[in-house]
């Protein structure tokens, strides 16, 4: 009799469990947001809605973009820090997310090393530094000529804060022995409108999201911030190349989730963008855009976040930049 019981009690929880299995949904079971922490325009927005298109086709589940901008990406990042770990909220992280923003902000609204769980690169992509052709230069050694001899006459435009287009001009700064004053955006479409009005007069931009207006000649493009030409513009020289040994700034793209998601989650993600960009129509839309696909592993995304931290906490202390 206690044995039968047994029996009953073990199958019974075993039809139970099987009863729950069945009744929780594969996941995806409905729409997935991935927020933008910047503005519409921008190469992070660009990015994010090229890969919530083909990562949603293949999710079998629509991805939504939704922008939330301000602190220097860090309030959309804050948000999904603090989602449920469930795969339905993702950020489309940035160097300045991810690295840089904790030696900028005194208060941080997120943890950025515990906050979250790296899914993959999507892009790395050069900065450029931009002038308004009504500024009369056309090269890098004649924008170091005029800032040395009119100090604090020029002032740059960047997206934000701390992100990797402000750090590359700190950069160009402390090399070329210049003061060019920084002015920042919340983001890439206003401070290109600012820059196209003659407000500022230079701009260092995600090559991406300066593109157009660089093939319109609205804008003319000095130099590219990586330490190799880019096929995109392949007439213009790096800044390196063009007068400044030893500098580069690379920016880097990439999908993360709330910390404690689970794993299986984080690898279908990761592996439908990576089937999104093994696509050469889709490495041609982004290659278009300016960047360089990427899909690494999460290991490999959460190395290049703890590299770059390194390495940029050195730079800003460098250049003297204090928590806002």
């Amino acid at each position: 009799m206690r044995k039968h019981l047994c029996r009953t009690l073990m199958l019974g929880a075993a039809l139970a469990l099987s009863a729950a299995a069945q009744a929780a949904p594969a996941w995806p079971a409905r729409p997935i947001t991935l927020v933008v922490p910047f503005p519409p325009g921008g190469t992070t927005d660009l990015l994010a809605r090229l890969v919530a298109r083909e990562a949603g086709t293949r999710l079998g589940q629509s991805v939504v973009v939704e922008n939330r901008p301000g602190a220097g990406g860090g309030i959309g990042a804050a948000a999904v820090a603090r989602a449920q770990p469930d795969g339905y909220t993702l950020l489309m992280g940035t160097l300045g997310t991810q690295a840089t923003n904790q030696f900028i902000y005194a208060q941080m609204p997120y943890d950025s090393a515990q906050g979250f769980a790296p899914v993959t690169l999507v892009a790395n992509s050069p900065n450029v530094l931009l002038v308004n052709p009504k500024l009369g230069i056309a090269s890098v050694a004649q924008l170091i000529e005029q800032a040395r001899r009119a100090p604090g006459s020029l002032n740059f435009a960047s997206t934000s804060l701390g992100g990797s287009p402000h750090l590359s001009g700190e950069l160009f700064n402390r090399l070329a022995k210049v003061d060019i004053r920084h002015v920042p955006y919340k983001g890439s479409a206003p401070a290109m409108t600012d820059l196209l009005g003659g407000q500022v007069q230079l701009m260092y931009d995600n090559l991406p999201s300066a593109m157009g207006q660089i093939k319109a000649g609205a804008v003319k493009a000095l130099a590219v911030t990586t330490t190799q030409r880019v096929p995109m513009l392949p007439d213009v020289p790096t800044v390196a190349e063009a007068g400044l040994p030893g500098y580069e700034v690379n920016s880097w793209f990439g999908l993360l989730a709330p910390a404690g998601t689970p794993p299986e989650i984080v690898g279908k993600v990761r592996d439908a963008v990576a089937a999104a960009l093994a696509e050469p129509g889709t490495r041609r839309q982004v290659e278009e855009l300016g960047a360089i696909p990427v899909a690494g592993t999460p290991a490999q995304y959460a190395e290049t976040i703890r590299a770059d931290t390194a390495k940029w906490r050195q730079v800003i202390q460098d250049a003297g930049i204090r928590p806002q």
